[in-house]
């Protein structure tokens, strides 16, 4: 299966989702845009006024992701005639599957599901962080900053060879030894 890229005003995914779901109902009702249009998300979370909060956060804001073998004159139209819509990646005159590191990392975040939990880790005597299970798993190596108190990690992801750092929730586990 192919992934075509779709950037959608940032904080507006949600919408932009529901909009073009009514659009195919319209215009192509043949067509089930259900478990097309992906938004991969995590959990995280999030202490206010004393109080922690479970939250949603999209992995690449401003990005939605189209699952299909091509894609169709009439479904691009649909997908570009939705409000908040901005544009196809690599651009609208080159639309193109993402395709080696970037399919790879978006499948590394599908596996766990479009919702992926907290990652379970453990620091070793020297305070490294190492990732049992969980998105985070294998990529240790992309873990820039690390906060033990919000239990946090910042990893460096990239899309189109545009890089960004993400907030991933994690769950420390007790002591592990070094064997295990």
């Amino acid at each position: 299966m192919k992934y075509y890229v779709l950037q959608v005003m940032t904080g507006e995914e949600k919408r932009f989702i529901g909009l073009a779901k009514e659009n195919f109902k319209i215009d192509l009702p043949a067509f089930n845009i259900k478990d097309s249009l992906l938004w991969p998300r995590r959990k995280l979370t999030i202490r206010k006024n004393g109080k922690n909060k479970e939250s949603l956060a999209s992995i690449f804001p401003g990005y939605l992701f189209f699952e299909a073998e091509n894609l169709s004159p009439d479904i691009q139209w649909i997908l570009r005639r939705t409000a908040g819509f901005v544009r196809f990646l690599k651009s609208n005159r080159n639309i193109e599957p993402i395709e080696g590191s970037d399919k790879e990392l978006l499948l590394h975040f599908l596996h766990f599901g479009e919702v992926v939990e907290k990652s379970k880790v453990w620091f070793d005597k020297n305070g490294k962080i190492k990732v049992l299970s969980g998105p985070m798993k294998g990529m240790e190596g992309r873990i820039i900053k690390v906060d033990r108190r919000k239990r946090r990690a910042k990893v460096n992801l990239s899309l189109y060879k545009e890089s960004f750092a993400i907030d991933f929730g994690f769950e420390t586990l007790g002591k592990v030894e070094e064997n295990e």
